[in-house]
């Protein structure tokens, strides 16, 4: 048995849950499913961020302490996960007593490369992040994520030498040691490094930004959130000699949302480098969610609750969406009414209507008994190619392949004909033959729709045909006519 260890990025809980959360571990639980599937040894660790200046400004807005506030953002996302059927197996806080604890042996296991200087450069309140002057001037001035201007900061921070990395991280890169997907996001982080990387401020003042962990051995300073937050795919596991650490590191894969590339496939390579510590494996990268080719925002008023539509919907659904509408390295378009289509000819139409048509027909003709399922199989190379390269798009294509080949099979064959002309062993073939089918699609759905797979599963696979109680797998919706654009 071989080990899998699976961690997403750690969404920031100065705000609640969105759509972008959603996608970031829907995609990252389809591979944990399919290697427990293939009967790997899993770890998913997913958690919450929840230190740094922009925390303390939003408890503050709220009224309440930081760490109220994070205890009841943090508890939020954890509450979501388990409504759209995250199958994470760890949860790591920041806030933590043994987070922070390990982050400070992180720190002094770094020393050699931390080193204490003056600074003085424009700040991003809203991203926790110093600006590059050419950045500064490319925004005018102002943050696009968060519509504030940049503040000038002039401090003593500590730094860490990033710029020593930067060949060896280009080296690993180039190597495929450390394999980051798609290409694109590649030959991305590639340019930076061949600009090269310049050290960072990795520290702030504590009396600018309280809510942090203290530098070790100097409470004048705060670790910088983001240098802290990297570091809970090693605390989780219990760095630096728990037997879970033993066993787990290096990660197999690590899911991140495109818009912080820099901070996983270089600081973070460079901060393992400087613990002697082997790259994960996989950096795969993902999309944003996007309506209509619109960012979302409350202004615009094209926000989506994911929880909106699984209520409606159903689990399932919201998933397939995900993982079928759009590549997976790329932004994800959702409208209600493009979802609505796909709800109702594909999931609907297509892949309710065949299992509803089988199961009626074994009912009908055989008593619902089942017959001699035959031992063929298709050709399903593709699908774990597609899988391995994290293109859960491509993935389901192939599936859909199969779901369309059995209606095609039923309208070729014709069942009820062969039921008139009373060819009872032809007929026990041919409806053998799409219980198989369905069955094997079954199979290749449960790291992606786990709970139409075991339903699937639960009315064939006893070799006596358990009716559905619901009219349908997929029952069809009346649209969203004010919602669909």
């Amino acid at each position: 048995m071989s080990k899998f260890y699976i961690a997403t990025a750690i969404p920031y809980v100065n705000a609640r849950p969105h759509l972008g959360h959603a996608i970031l571990h829907i995609y990252a639980d389809a591979l944990a499913r399919y290697h427990r599937q293939i009967g790997d040894d899993v770890l998913y660790s997913a958690g919450t961020d929840e230190h740094g200046g922009k925390i303390a400004e939003s408890a503050e807005k709220a009224g309440v302490t930081p760490q109220q506030l994070v205890d009841e953002v943090s508890q939020s996302f954890r509450e979501g996960l388990a409504k759209l059927g995250v199958s994470n197996d760890a949860f790591i806080r920041t806030t933590d007593p043994r987070h922070e604890k390990i982050a400070a042996i992180i720190w002094k296991n770094l020393e050699n490369d931390i080193y204490k200087n003056s600074y003085v450069g424009m700040y991003c309140v809203g991203c926790e992040e110093f600006k590059t002057e050419a950045y500064i001037k490319e925004t005018n001035g102002v943050c696009p994520l968060h519509n504030r201007p940049y503040e000038k900061v002039e401090e003593e921070n500590y730094f860490f030498r990033l710029s020593k990395y930067t060949e060896p991280i280009k080296k690993a890169i180039e190597s495929d040691q450390f394999v980051i997907k798609p290409v694109s996001r590649k030959n991305e982080i590639l340019g930076v490094l061949r600009e090269g990387l310049e050290d960072i401020s990795i520290s702030r003042s504590s009396s600018k930004v309280s809510w942090g962990i203290p530098v070790p051995g100097d409470k004048t300073q705060v670790m910088y959130v983001w240098f802290e937050a990297l570091m809970n795919y090693i605390t989780v596991l219990g760095y630096p000699n728990s037997e879970y650490f033993t066993k787990y590191w290096p990660a197999d894969a690590q899911v991140i949302g495109k818009d912080i590339l820099r901070f996983h496939a270089a600081i973070w390579p460079a901060m393992l480098m400087g613990l002697g510590l082997p790259l994960p494996k996989l950096l795969f990268v993902h999309g944003f969610i996007t309506s209509d080719g619109q960012k979302m925002s409350k202004t615009l008023g094209n926000v989506v609750d994911p929880l909106e539509v699984v209520e409606k919907y159903g689990l399932d659904a919201f998933r397939y969406y995900l993982y079928r509408h759009g590549p997976s390295s790329e932004d994800v378009d959702f409208t209600w009414e493009r979802f609505e289509n796909s709800y109702n000819n594909e999931l609907a139409n297509e892949l309710g209507n065949a299992v509803q048509r089988v199961a009626a027909m074994v009912m009908k003709y055989q008593n619902g008994v089942i017959g001699l399922l035959p031992q063929t199989a298709h050709d399903v190379e593709m699908y774990h190619e597609a899988i391995a390269d994290c293109r859960f798009d491509r993935a389901m294509e192939t599936i859909w392949d199969q779901v369309r080949g059995v209606n095609q099979f039923i309208e070729e064959e014709k069942p009820w004909v062969i039921a008139k002309e009373h060819d009872e062993t032809h007929l026990q073939e041919v409806l053998a033959e799409a219980v198989a089918s369905l069955l094997e699609i079954a199979d290749l759905l449960v790291p992606f729709l786990p709970d139409t797979a075991q339903k699937i599963q639960g009315i064939f696979s006893e070799g006596v045909v358990r009716p559905l109680t619901e009219q349908s797998l997929f029952p069809k919706h009346e649209e969203k006519g004010s919602k669909s654009k």
